[in-house]
């Protein structure tokens, strides 16, 4: 694994690695070795300079490595050069995260959106991937008269793309069709950073029984439960994608009919994992990404959960501290809903 630490820039530096290395886990990888080089800006032709380039390479020859992970995201130059020097392919934040998500989808939806997401990274990146790219197609046929690879590779990706944003618009119709309803009942949306527990609050809530999972991106398909909040009142509670730092712009556009839920919301119940010590930071992810969905105007209520797993409850006023796993402040959360839909 490799990364550039711009330390001026990324004062969390040592927490956005280890959930770097979280992700190349839940991608089925393992790391063997971590090479982390620290400097004011990245390389614009190697990212990390010509001689640390070929040092790499040779660490990466005797691990006998299969695959190199780089933390930081690449342009196409700085690919392109890195390629002619290391022997195994190149595994950006960007793909790593796609590549996580291509295994935790499920429905059919979740397999377009992902798929329409890769595909866009792709075609931004064309140049220095065309070998993997002429798999979409080959043999008699499959290839215009007189086009350079480049262009057939260009044509192909952006026909797709178009087959599966016609696909994602009946979606988005459909999900926008289910939502309506008869209006009655308010939805809440459930937000937060990636493995904050947004799943086990649902099921605990809900009564449901969603996948759950201790890694990140387990949950890619949004769910609906109504939920019962005591004294004959219900609520639609909404399950969504988690976030995570820098979450890729591709992605976000690819799932803008799952991120609909969240423009028609009521209420965000923000859950944050009190578990952990960074959490402060990840909230603040969360909501520079809401800022950017243009929802920072919607009403937001801040949830901490798994509190069983700390023996001091954090500074954070007027906050509710629960726990999805054991059940302690539900009975809290379901009385502050009921006084939020009266």
């Amino acid at each position: 694994m490799l990364a550039v630490d711009l330390y001026e820039k990324r004062r969390s530096f040592p927490a956005e690695l280890a959930e770097f290395e979280a992700l190349i886990d839940a991608a089925g990888a393992s790391v063997i070795e971590e090479i982390v080089q620290s400097r004011n800006r990245l390389d614009p032709a190697f990212l990390i300079g010509s001689g640390k380039a070929q040092e790499v390479a040779e660490r990466t020859a005797a691990l006998g490595a299969d695959l190199l992970f780089v933390f930081n995201a690449m342009r196409p130059r700085q690919r392109r050069t890195l390629e002619k020097v290391i022997s195994v392919p190149i595994v950006d934040r960007t793909m790593l995260i796609l590549d996580v998500f291509a295994r935790h989808a499920r429905s059919r939806e979740g397999k377009l959106q992902v798929e329409l997401a890769q595909l866009r990274y792709r075609q931004s990146n064309l140049i220095g991937i065309g070998a993997d790219l002429s798999r979409l197609g080959g043999g008699i046929g499959t290839r215009g008269p007189g086009e350079t690879k480049l262009e057939t590779d260009r044509r192909r990706i952006g026909e797709r793309i178009k087959a599966l944003s016609r696909s994602l618009e009946s979606v988005r119709r459909s999900r926008a069709t289910r939502r309506e309803g008869d209006g009655s009942e308010p939805i809440v949306a459930l937000v937060g950073y990636t493995n904050a527990g947004k799943s086990s609050l649902m099921n605990r809530l809900a009564r449901s029984q969603a996948f759950v999972a201790d890694q990140p991106f387990a949950t890619l398909d949004p769910l609906m439960r109504r939920t019962y909040l005591g004294d004959r009142r219900f609520i639609r509670l909404v399950d969504t994608v988690g976030f995570i730092t820098d979450l890729p712009a591709d992605l976000v556009a690819a799932f803008r009919a799952t991120l609909e839920e969240l423009d028609a919301a009521a209420l965000l119940l923000h859950v944050a994992d009190a578990s952990n010590p960074d959490w402060p930071r990840q909230a603040a992810s969360v909501d520079a990404i809401l800022h950017d969905l243009k929802l920072s105007a919607k009403p937001r209520t801040l949830v901490l959960n798994k509190c069983d797993l700390i023996s001091e409850r954090p500074h954070a006023g007027g906050t509710l501290c629960v726990s999805a796993k054991t059940g302690a402040g539900i009975d809290a959360l379901r009385a502050e809903l009921r006084e939020r839909f009266p």
